[in-house]
């Protein structure tokens, strides 16, 4: 044994079953869903080397480059221009100073952008973190409940929405679009929300809405219980309840003031991720649906602490760390 010292070895039961062979274990007998997670922390070069050392490794390297990447965590600070960010799928943390956001509150969070209110005169604005752009909008009609946007106000399409509940099933909008002078009004009825609006305050459970390639996906929370995911397909209007037979790979990342989807992360598959950190560890809070259990398993005791009001998820651009 002195002469293995340092080395790791093998031991099987040869072909015919007289004794055992020894070898050395190899990178390439490594689990396909480890790979993943190992190359998916390679920057794209390195990737592609790694991906021409064999076939599995290939497959891999092939597989997290063209996954979706995830949103990462903001933290708004109660006082102070120091804004954290945290990359979950690197599990590292970054740090901005934007004087920008000063005196103002978030509403919403899309594709980069964030839409802002100052605390004062209640203007509004778009502002992005890492470009630091500043676009600023016309004052709204009328006050509302929720606020929202298309995409990103770059785009040439984007619209904003402001949401007033009015009666039960009946809710007043007002849009506007960058570079708008003034907002226009609009009332609805709709029976898909009014029935959404029922069941909602009848078993008092936290709502959110995301939206992937023009599907829907709504989701409940309450206390410890499971979260339930709901899909409207483009093709219907009436919602179908996923499981994680029937998720594909999705993963949920969701707040108070926006909720994303991605599909097919490293180790984060058919899983809610909530922007709150675990105590102990650089990993968010999150429920895996394959597991059937939150992680950590008591934190679904402060359900109310998981989306608190100071933390969001945003869309990072690829050149993030170039901003930091």
């Amino acid at each position: 044994m002195s002469g293995r010292k340092g080395k790791l070895y093998l031991s099987n039961v040869d072909a015919k079953g007289n004794g055992f062979i020894e070898s050395k274990p190899s990178f390439v007998d490594l689990p396909l869903c480890l790979l993943e997670v190992i190359i998916s922390q390679l920057v794209l070069k390195d990737n592609i080397r790694a991906s021409a050392v064999c076939k599995t490794w290939r497959e891999a390297g092939l597989y997290v480059r063209l996954v979706d990447k995830p949103p990462w965590l903001m933290y708004l600070p109660k006082r102070g221009n120091l804004f954290e960010l945290y990359d979950p799928l690197q599990q590292k943390m970054y740090t901005l100073n934007l004087p920008e956001l000063a005196k103002s509150t978030v509403c919403y969070s899309r594709d980069g952008w964030l839409l802002m209110r100052k605390t004062v005169s209640h203007q509004l604005f778009f502002f992005n973190p890492f470009t630091r752009k500043l676009i600023n909008l016309p004052k709204l009609e009328l006050s509302y409940d929720a606020i929202a946007f298309s995409c990103a106000p770059t785009s040439g399409t984007c619209v904003l929405l402001a949401y007033k509940y009015v009666r039960h099933g009946t809710f007043t909008t007002s849009t506007c679009h960058p570079g708008a002078t003034e907002s226009g009004l609009l009332r609805i009825y709709s029976p898909i929300f009014s029935r959404f609006s029922y069941r909602y305050e009848r078993k008092k459970k936290r709502f959110f809405l995301a939206a992937r390639k023009g599907v829907l996906f709504k989701m409940f929370t309450c206390g410890g219980e499971k979260p339930v995911v709901y899909k409207l397909p483009l093709e219907s209007y009436k919602w179908k309840q996923i499981n994680s037979a029937t998720l594909d790979g999705l993963t949920i990342f969701t707040s108070l003031y926006s909720s994303e989807v991605r599909v097919n992360l490293p180790w984060m598959r058919n899983s809610v991720y909530f922007p709150r950190l675990r105590f102990n560890c650089k990993r968010c809070v999150s429920y895996s649906f394959d597991e059937e259990r939150y992680y950590p398993r008591k934190q679904w005791q402060e359900q109310e602490d998981l989306c608190p009001l100071e933390n969001l998820w945003i869309r990072p651009p690829k050149n993030a760390l170039g901003y930091m």
